[in-house]
Order: structure tokens, then C-alpha cells, then sequence
């Protein structure tokens, strides 16, 4: 495993981030451990959860899961980067009560105290606002988060889906108020398909040092062979994939991807995560395994070498915006 500096701090984390977004919904808690401690045995330390993944009335289930495989001792816990989020309602499903969502001090406060039981750790060490919050300034979102680095609750602070704006202005707000690191990540929609983010959102990262953390690397599965599993009769795809699919010309793109790394031999979902590991500011993609067999795949993209041939090919069929403000000006 390649390690790499979360953007300008001195953590050292690993180019692939273990999603946990599936453990529950889609695989028990026997298979997640599994999935953990394999993951740990490939020298991945770097784990991202939020306290709503396992959904409905399962909100909190996900965190539960890693607690418990954090309670099995084995230095588990000292060996692993955690990351969880918050911003979601936690209240019980039906009940819209007052302050149990998004960025209040109250409901951080309260946020964090509740993730640490069901992680089952006394300290998170990167603590992530899942959206942004139009209704809480940020003066009262960094007096929050500096009184839990001071309680030795959380040790860094990242965003996610932030625009680059609100990048900006979450860090000159830190910066003011002095004694804050301010945000050290974003965890943004990212991949070959999708590369908006590279006109404002990884700039503006980049500026202010922020680790990029690309989440959905290979967009709902689109960059991972959905046309030539198709056509072998396996999978067939769903969900944004298949709407994708759907428009005559998307397909076309698509199918030109496959045949390009089918020219090369490469796989296309080792393809694209190898191909955001060579992105500027990119820290490392997120990928969430269903099982065993789909974390070997992502770790053989830290290895993968993509030559120039390749890369341009891959820029001639996916092209990015091209540097702001030039992509939308003169």
C-alpha cells in the first residue's frame, strides 16, 4: 500500500479509503468484519462511515458494526483512520424533531457523543460535515469543533459536497478566529465521467490544502465494465448506470472506454481509481467493497501504471472543463 499526507496535516493515510456505506444494507456483519480486516491486512488504515449510513430505521447501524469490529482488540483501532460525518437527521424515522440535524453546535455536540458509542472509540479522527448548512454560520460551526479538538474528542475537520465557495469561506472563517485548522479535507463526487468538481471544488481544496477525497470513483459502477458484463450475461446495470445508458450517445462514450482498456488489457475498474490517483490534490478515492473479491480489484489500482498513450485517450473520450475561470470565460 501507498501512503500520503491528508492534505497539509501530518496524517498519513492510505490512497484507497475503505467505504462502509454497504456494511448492513447489503453486507452482514460477519462479511464486513472480514472486508475491515482484510482491508487492514493490505495496509489500508484510512476508514470513512457517517452516522446515517444503514438508513431508516437502521440510521447508526453501519457505525455499530465497526465499533463492534473495533471491540475485537488486535491494535484494530490504533491502526485505523476513522472518518464519519454528520449532518443527518438522527431522530427516529417519523419524528421531526427540533436540532437532532445539520450543523448547530447542539446538534454536533450531541452528534459526536452519540457516534463515539456506537463506534466504541473515545476519539474520531476525522470528524466531517456531510453538507452545508445555510441556516448555521460558521463562527458557531468552529466554536463547536474547537471545544471538541479541546475535549479530545476529534482530531481534524473535513467537508463534504462543499462547493468551493463555501470552502473558502468555512476556512477564512477558521483563520479569524485563530487556533483552528480549519477544514484539512473534501469528500467530493469524482471520476472520469464526473469532473466538474475540477472547476471550483479541487481548486479552491487546493488553495486552502485541503485532501481531496473522491467518493462514487467509478460513478454507480458505469466505469466498471457494465456493458461487457452485460453483454457475458452477468450484472446488468441499475440505478444511475442504467439511465446513463439509456441516452445513445452516454453508451457510445462508454462502450469507447471499454474498448480502449480492452486494447490495453487493463480492467476498467482498476482503471478508473488508478486514473483518479494520478489526479493533482486527489488524497485517495473511496471504494466500498461488497466483498472480498472487490477490494483485491481496488488494490491492484494503487500499482497500476497508466502511460501517457493511455491517459490521453482516456481525456479525448471523457474531457475534463479545463481550468476556471477559463471554462466558462474568455
Amino acid at each position: 500500500m501507498k501512503y500520503t499526507q491528508l492534505g497539509r496535516t501530518g496524517l498519513k493515510v492510505s490512497r484507497l479509503v475503505l467505504g462502509t456505506m454497504n456494511f448492513g444494507p447489503q453486507t452482514d456483519e460477519a462479511d464486513s468484519h472480514a472486508i475491515m480486516d482484510a482491508a487492514l491486512d493490505a495496509g489500508i488504515n484510512f476508514f470513512d462511515t457517517a452516522n446515517v449510513y444503514g438508513w431508516g430505521e437502521n440510521k447508526g447501524r453501519t457505525e455499530s458494526i465497526i465499533g463492534n469490529w473495533f471491540a475485537k482488540g488486535g491494535d484494530r483501532r490504533d491502526k485505523v483512520v476513522i472518518a464519519t460525518k454528520v449532518y443527518a437527521n438522527m431522530a427516529a424515522d417519523g419524528e421531526a424533531w427540533p436540532n437532532h440535524d445539520k450543523l448547530s453546535a447542539l446538534n454536533i455536540r450531541r452528534a459526536v457523543d452519540a457516534s463515539l458509542r456506537r463506534l466504541r472509540t473515545d476519539h474520531i479522527d476525522l470528524y466531517q460535515f456531510h453538507h452545508i448548512d445555510r441556516n448555521t454560520p460558521f463562527d458557531e460551526i468552529w466554536q463547536a469543533v474547537d471545544a471538541l479538538v479541546q475535549q479530545g474528542k476529534i482530531l481534524y475537520a473535513g467537508s463534504s459536497n462543499f462547493p468551493g465557495y463555501k470552502i473558502a469561506q468555512a476556512n477564512e472563517t477558521a483563520a479569524r478566529r485563530g487556533g483552528s485548522l480549519g477544514l484539512v479535507s473534501e469528500q467530493c463526487l469524482y471520476n472520469l465521467a464526473e469532473r466538474r468538481a475540477e472547476m471550483e471544488v479541487i481548486p479552491a481544496a487546493r488553495e486552502y490544502g485541503l485532501g481531496v477525497i473522491p467518493w462514487s470513483p467509478l460513478h454507480g459502477g458505469l466505469l466498471g465494465g457494465v456493458i461487457k458484463k452485460e453483454v457475458q450475461g452477468g450484472r446488468r446495470a441499475s440505478g444511475r448506470a442504467a439511465d446513463t445508458l439509456a441516452d445513445p450517445a452516454a453508451r457510445a462514450r462508454i462502450q469507447s472506454y471499454e474498448d480502449l482498456l480492452d486494447k490495453h488489457g487493463l480492467e476498467p475498474g482498476e482503471t478508473a481509481l488508478a486514473w483518479l490517483l494520478t489526479r493533482p490534490g486527489v488524497t485517495g478515492p473511496i471504494v466500498g467493497p461488497r466483498t472480498a473479491e472487490q477490494l483485491r480489484s481496488a488494490l491492484r489500482a494503487v500499482e497500476l501504471e497508466l502511460g501517457d498513450e493511455l491517459l490521453a485517450g482516456l481525456e479525448e473520450i471523457f474531457p475534463g472543463p479545463g481550468p476556471s475561470p477559463e471554462a466558462f470565460a474568455w
